[in-house]
């Protein structure tokens, strides 16, 4: 067993509901084969467990671990194409890169550096979409095992509007879907989603095989695009005689609660009611809607209709994988909205970034919180000294104040250590304490 010692702070109550920041000062947290099992003042805990190891955390803050609910494997070097929307975008910088994960080796060094990126920025557990190609997907599962993260993947398909390179059949789809899933799904902490790329690039025979590929695989979900850009959500509608993009979905039993649908920009009431009734997810991509011009998302009316949301990085239309940045853009869009917007605090975004993930992905009683029970999936973050961001610390006016300041200077420079199950995964050693 092991005593964490620091200040913790997590959001185990919804602030959207009520709930509010949790603060917990010079406490510590007992840690035995990766669970929290007691939480408390340090002093009590220490008198309790005289002889347990102990982590000095202090002088810096402990979050749990980020949960990202949309990003893409592939692209990670295709981040930084600005000046374009979305359908102008996939073909310049996107889809060329998705096309280079035919090269085996190419996808390894893409799948190291994408792990690595993802846990030096504080994220523990990521709903990523994969490759087009099933060796690819395999690279990445591999390479997610190696650093120990919690990832929820699988092989994308689509059967038309793409590059030649980049297209299936149903009957391989099938095939090689379930072949991954056999190999990955609740291998470690691997876990399979089917992951259609969106409804512009697949017909109705392959929508209906992911259908059959999600029933087979107990425990999978079900993880695609939806109403990103107004160009895009009028070609949908053509090519499905007219239907809502929601509906493409769900006329093929896709949604219900293991489904997390990414962007949501431009929905119809009708398709916010839908997926409210349904239990689905919108992974909000900040970044990427501003990098690609797409719109201001309507969190509100998410909201009104009961819709649950999270936060996701969607590199690469997305600026990096820190769920900080995308916090602060959420922030910004908010802001941007006026009255239609709803206003959010640092305790909205750091659910958006921890608890709301865990609860899209499936993981609510695993991770999200730092309560007792849960896995110790955790991160330090400790600015260096006399940096802007430890400068607003030392000057914030109460905990609220703090998580703030962090949303709005920290970066992935300032995550000094990750957890994951108790695991220490990542270390910045340049400015360690001690």
């Amino acid at each position: 067993m092991t005593l964490f010692r620091g200040t913790f702070l997590d959001t185990p109550h919804n602030p959207f509901t009520g709930g509010t920041l949790r603060v917990a000062t010079d406490a510590a947290l007992l840690v035995e084969d990766g669970m929290i099992s007691a939480r408390g003042p340090y002093p009590e805990l220490r008198r309790a467990h005289p002889a347990e190891n102990i982590v000095d955390l202090t002088g810096g803050l402990v979050l749990p671990g980020f949960v990202d609910t949309h990003v893409h494997f592939p692209q990670i070097r295709a981040v930084g194409g600005m000046g374009m929307p979305l359908l102008e975008w996939l073909d310049k910088y996107a889809l060329p890169e998705e096309a280079r994960m035919a090269d085996v080796g190419y996808a390894a060094g893409v799948a190291a550096e994408f792990v690595r990126g993802l846990a030096a920025a504080g994220t523990t557990s990521a709903l990523v979409f994969g490759a087009h190609y099933a060796d690819a997907v395999d690279t990445l599962f591999s390479a997610a095992s190696r650093v120990g993260l919690r990832i929820t993947s699988g092989l994308v398909v689509s059967d038309r509007f793409l590059r030649p390179e980049l297209l299936t059949t149903p009957e391989r789809a099938q095939t090689e879907s379930l072949a991954l899933a056999s190999r990955w799904h609740g291998v470690g902490r691997n876990r399979y989603a089917v992951t259609p790329r969106f409804s512009l690039s697949c017909t109705d025979d392959l929508l209906e095989v992911c259908h059959t590929v999600l029933e087979e695989i107990p425990g999978a979900l079900f993880t695609s695009h939806l109403n990103e850009n107004e160009a895009e959500i009028a070609t949908v509608a053509e090519l499905f005689g007219g239907s809502d993009y929601a509906g493409t979905y769900d006329r093929h039993g896709l949604l219900d609660h293991r489904s997390v649908l990414a962007h949501n920009v431009h929905p119809t009431d009708v398709e916010l009611k839908l997926l409210a009734e349904s239990g689905a997810t919108v992974a909000h991509c900040p970044t990427s809607n501003a990098v690609l011009g797409s719109g201001l998302f309507p969190l509100g009316r998410h909201l009104d209709h009961g819709v649950r949301v999270a936060l996701g990085s969607d590199v690469g239309a997305g600026t990096g994988f820190s769920l900080l940045k995308e916090g602060l853009q959420a922030y910004f869009c908010q802001q941007l909205l006026g009255d239609h917007g709803h206003p959010l605090t640092a305790a909205h975004l750091l659910h958006l970034a921890t608890t709301a993930g865990a609860e899209a992905l499936g993981l609510s009683a695993e991770v999200g919180d730092l309560s007792v029970g849960k896995r110790f999936d955790a991160q330090l973050l400790r600015p260096a000294d006399g940096s802007p961001l430890a400068v607003g610390v030392t000057h914030a006016a109460d905990a609220e104040d703090v998580l703030a300041r962090v949303f709005t200077l920290g970066t992935p420079a300032d995550v000094r250590a990750v957890w994951i199950d108790g695991q220490l995964l990542h270390v910045d050693t340049a400015n360690e304490k001690g």
